[in-house]
């Protein structure tokens, strides 16, 4: 395929907020000899955005232009074919995924997103995971702070524990950070989507095997005080605890009985019960589409914070792992985890595919079974930290 295909790497969404900070990073990070592009509907956007990459990093090789619309399905066919890893910042992806990532899987090309919505990622398993492990794509979801941070936290708490025993970890999430336009319209379609998630997920328990001869949990749920953690730690029921679960039942390294619980860390309890008010209200607007509207007016999909409070941001995730009686305390922590962090760990996943030696599997997989220790080497050298704290 190398020898056959145009391009090394397309980048779909170069226009966009998070999609120019993909191509800036792409630009100035991958190798000289890379063939690539940036795709998009409007041309003399994407010109604005090549212009911008030869001021600031003139040594790279420059991408072509393509214009396609996310509903044109030729159009899609053709850069898929041409193209190894196909790379989207693209979303709501439930609204305009879909049609990218069947072209990938029919080509048997490989594809990663930013994707945390977990009806997208289970219909692309519903629909998609028997011709792409027929053709040989990896479709690999979810390659921002949804949910590498948290995946490939996991994968290496798991990794300083013992092999063969029952295994236990849990992750909590802090950060000062803003979430985007796009992030904030796709929670808003993913609320008022709700019958279609529970759907995807029911079509998904239907088709997808069940782990044979081990064990995969989800930790009990419950808000609690901890003084080690420094607030009030809270379920997080965001698409993270299903990839890291995911990730288990498919690498025997786990373990034979393995749980995961999901958290946030707040300081104060009252934070806590403004989240939970906030979304609830949400929730319950955007199922009706008058007050739907009024909230997606409420956040452009293209907006996103100045470079200066970018800088301010920050993102601390802590995993306690236990089994085989002992016990471990992890940490994966960097800086502006919606934009700045998530544009690198996106690009570097797409650089991954693309360069990198990786376990020989196709399919819909977690960043963890795809990429595993090439990425994690990736992200430490790019400055993402994961660290051991305490081991005994």
């Amino acid at each position: 395929m190398e020898a056959t295909r145009r391009y090394d790497i397309a980048l779909f969404g170069a226009t966009g907020f998070t999609g120019g900070l993909t191509a800036d990073y792409l630009a100035a990070h991958a190798p000289e000899e890379i063939r690539w592009a940036i795709v998009g509907r409007n041309r003399s956007k994407l010109e604005a955005v090549a212009a911008r990459l030869a001021a600031t990093a003139p040594q790279a090789p420059e991408p072509d232009l393509l214009v396609a619309d996310a509903g044109d399905a030729e159009a899609l066919r053709k850069i898929a074919e041409d193209t190894r890893v196909v790379i989207s910042t693209v979303g709501p992806y439930a609204l305009h995924g879909g049609p990218l990532v069947a072209a990938c899987a029919a080509a048997g090309t490989d594809y990663c997103d930013l994707t945390g919505e977990p009806e997208f990622v289970d219909r692309v398993f519903a629909d998609h995971q028997v011709e792409a492990e027929r053709t040989g794509a990896r479709l690999v979801h979810c390659c921002g702070f949804d949910s590498i941070p948290h995946d490939l936290g996991a994968y290496f708490t798991v990794q300083q524990l013992p092999e063969g025993v029952p295994l236990t970890v849990n992750g909590y999430v802090k950060s000062n950070a803003r979430f985007s336009g796009g992030t904030y319209h796709s929670a808003v379609n993913g609320f008022a989507r709700a019958r279609q998630t529970l759907n995807a997920a029911k079509e998904r328990r239907r088709l997808e095997p069940r782990v044979e001869g081990r064990e995969i949990h989800a930790a009990p749920a419950r808000i609690h005080h901890d003084e080690s953690l420094g607030g009030w730690t809270v379920p997080l029921p965001t698409i993270d605890g299903a990839v890291i679960r995911r990730s288990a039942a498919a690498l025997e390294r786990y373990g034979p009985d393995f749980t995961y619980g999901h958290h946030m860390v707040a300081k104060h309890l009252a934070t806590v019960g403004a989240i939970a008010g906030g979304v609830g209200s949400a929730f319950v607007l955007a199922q009706l589409p008058p007050t739907r509207k009024a909230l997606l007016k409420l956040k452009a999909p293209g907006e996103g914070p100045s470079e200066a409070e970018r800088e301010r941001s920050w993102f601390k995730v802590t995993f306690l792992g236990e089994g085989g009686g002992k016990r471990v305390r992890t940490e994966v922590s960097g800086g502006d985890p919606g934009y700045g962090e998530t544009s690198k760990m996106l690009a570097e996943s797409g650089l991954c595919l693309a360069f990198d030696e990786l376990p020989a599997r196709a399919g819909q997989l977690t960043t963890a079974v795809a990429m595993g220790d090439a990425l994690l080497k990736r992200l430490q050298r790019a400055g993402i930290r994961f660290q051991v704290l305490e081991s005994g």
